[in-house]
Formats: C-alpha cells, structure tokens, sequence
C-alpha cells in the first residue's frame, strides 16, 4: 500500500472547501503503527475547524477528524506492544478522515469484543469528554442531579449513561422533540424539548430538590438560563458553543460577531456571592496528557458502558454530506464514516 484517501481543506473558511484527495504514504516511523481505517466518528470541532473557527486546528493544510477504527496493517520496528492485525479504536490531534493512519500504540486502545468498527470510531472521543466533564471537573457524586444538554447526541447520550452508572439521577434537554422516543427507549424518561418554558419544566421535574451539576455545549441564552437554575456550590461546565454553527457554506461574520456579543458572561465575584462554579475545557489537550488520557480511559472500563449508539453511518466519500447531517441538529447519537 503506497497511497491512502485523505479528505482534506486547504484554506479552512467553509465547507466546499473540503476535498477528497490521494497522497503517498510516507516510512513508518519506528515508534508508531500504521492502521487501515474502517470507520470515522464525527464531532462538532470538525465542523468549526474546516471553517476555521477551531483555534487548535492546523493553520495550514487541514484534515479533520479526531477518533477512528480499524485494523493495524504494519507495526514500526520499536513497537511491541501493539501486534499487526489487531482490531483497535484511537485517537488522533485532527488527521482522522484518512483511509490509513500512522500513530502511536499509546493512542490506540483494543476494540472490545462483539463491537463493530463503527463503535470503536464512536466511543473514545465522546465518551472521554462525557466523562472529564461529570467527574474530573463536575466531581458528580451518587444521588445528584445532572442537567444534560443535547442528551440525544453522542456525547450526551455517555453523559446520561455515565450518570447512571456514577450513581447520579440525569436530567436531559433536547432540541427536537423527535428525539424523546429514541431516549425513552433506552431508559431515559427525564427529559424535556428545550421549547420557551424549558425551564420550568426541569424545576417541575425537581421538584425542589437541588440541581447538583449542568453539561452544556450550546451556549447564548440556553447557557445563561441553566446557570441560574443551578443551586449554590453548583456546577456549569461547558464543553462547547453549538450556536455557532453556521448553517450556510461559510460563517457569517456580522451573525458571529453578534452572537459573541450576546454570550454569557461572568463574573467571579457575582459567582462567589452565588456560590456557583463555572469551567470549561476544550478535550484536544488530553492528547498532550498521555497518562491522563489511560487513567480516565482505565475508569470507563470499569464503568462497563455499553457500545456506543450510531445514529448514522455514511460512507467515507460521503463525508461532506456526513458533515452536513451533523451540523444540522437533526442527527442522533453518533455520526460516522464508513470506509470499505
């Protein structure tokens, strides 16, 4: 195998941008394993970092995609813990939409037994910040009450499994009122449309009792108001800004130039006579923390979460159309690709 099928983006500034391109394999470096990709999991810092919203993205020459699966084909010479034709899922600092990729065995994790490729391209990322979030930052305790925005999509759906599991009672919102069903069905009965009246609603569903911890990756006046339902020695821990998603080709720059105007602001000393925290993180700088990374990945396993939901499978040269799917606030659970 000389070559392999990259999508890539040149200028970062809007989705036409976003090409299928083929390009030489370099050596194998010694220290890494080559890995013939079988599935791709999509995330929203794709989106922002092909339209150049995403500020660790690569400035120059962009390949998107954070996690893939599949299986590995050649293994560098200083390699001995990984073996050549090991199913494995992984994570890459941007570089996943390829039909082959070289990394590091410490980036690869074994694909569980019984999951297909899709859920292992489906679950590190997701489910990693799921995680940093409720316990690291949000140090949910059993019997707490967990606010969970966007509980249908891939990363809420581990938050509301991961709630379970921690012992915590999770509470999710949803946009489309079509992805009630698709939660009831999973044993998830506490959620609510985010119509005008969202709010009440969670009170109602309190019912006086205290809402401990909120997960949030929307923003504007969805954030705003799930601070103020948060009671004293609270939590917001924020994990991305959906609202900005551009629904044309490219970003309108007097439209995000408003919303940014209008987004949340805080004041530490008015959080301290509120008794409320706030804390937001961007997941990219776990690739940095190596032993952070396998100690929080060593806690899932001990969770024994089930596999993944795959919402919806595209094809690998369908990967603008993927994208497109999932910027659209229509998709549920995870968005991947397929490569065959």
């Amino acid at each position: 195998m000389s070559h392999r099928q990259v999508w890539k983006t040149a200028r970062a500034k809007s989705f036409s941008d976003l090409q299928l391109q083929s390009e030489a394999l370099p050596a194998l470096k010694p220290d890494h394993v080559r890995v013939q990709v079988r599935a791709v999991g999509l995330n929203f810092a794709d989106i922002f970092g092909i339209i150049g919203l995403y500020a660790a993205a690569p400035k120059t020459d962009f390949i998107p995609g954070l996690e893939f699966a599949g299986t590995v084909i050649c293994t560098g010479d200083a390699v001995e813990d990984v073996k050549f034709g090991s199913a494995v899922m992984g994570v890459t600092r941007f570089g996943g939409y390829a039909s082959v990729i070289d990394i590091k065995p410490a980036y690869c994790l074994p694909l569980p037994e019984g999951w297909s490729f899709e859920q292992g391209a489906a679950y590190p990322v997701q489910t990693l910040t799921a995680y940093y979030a409720l316990k690291p930052l949000g140090d949910v305790r059993p019997g707490q009450n967990v606010l969970i925005h966007s509980a249908a999509g891939g990363v809420g759906l581990q938050a509301m499994r991961i709630c379970q599991k921690l012992g915590a009672n999770p509470l999710g919102t949803v946009g489309n009122p079509a992805k009630i069903d698709r939660l009831k069905t999973m044993g998830f009965n506490q959620v609510v449309v985010r119509t005008p009246n969202w709010v009440e609603q969670v009170k109602s569903i309190l019912n006086g009792e205290r809402l401990d911890l909120a997960l949030d990756a929307i923003g504007g006046h969805v954030q705003k108001d799930t601070y103020k339902l948060l009671s004293p020695m609270s939590r917001l821990v924020v994990y991305g800004s959906a609202e900005f998603t551009p629904h044309g080709d490219r970003p309108n720059p007097l439209r995000l130039a408003l919303k940014y105007l209008r987004r949340p602001l805080y004041d530490p000393m008015k959080m301290a006579g509120d008794n409320k925290s706030v804390m937001a993180f961007n997941l990219i700088w776990l690739y940095d923390q190596v032993n952070l990374f396998k100690e929080m990945i060593d806690a899932l396993d001990r969770l024994e979460l089930e596999p993944p939901f795959i919402g919806q499978s595209f094809p690998f040269t369908a990967a603008p159309q993927a994208v497109d799917h999932l910027r659209s606030g229509k998709s549920t659970g995870k968005v991947v690709l397929v490569v065959e």
